[in-house]
């Protein structure tokens, strides 16, 4: 049987909009902003799985909705 991970962790965001999960005790790393508060493992998952419902990141995104307002070439 494995151990249960009774850490708290905390969420993390980056300017793309990426998630991640990062140990509570940790100093946060330049570029990360913390969105989440400390917590149990499971909170924080549950909360990155719904707020994180798009997996590209910003910049891509971005591009692709640029891309698709723009009128076919040639017209």
């Amino acid at each position: 049987m494995e151990d249960e991970d009774t850490r708290e962790y905390v969420v993390l965001v980056n300017s793309e909009e990426q998630y991640s999960l990062w140990l509570a005790d940790l100093e946060i790393p330049k570029g990360w902003n913390q969105v989440f508060a400390r917590n149990n493992k499971k909170a924080c998952l549950d909360y990155v799985k719904e707020v994180w419902t798009d997996m590209r990141p910003l910049s891509l995104r971005k591009a692709m909705a640029e891309a698709a307002s723009r009128p076919p070439a040639g017209n």
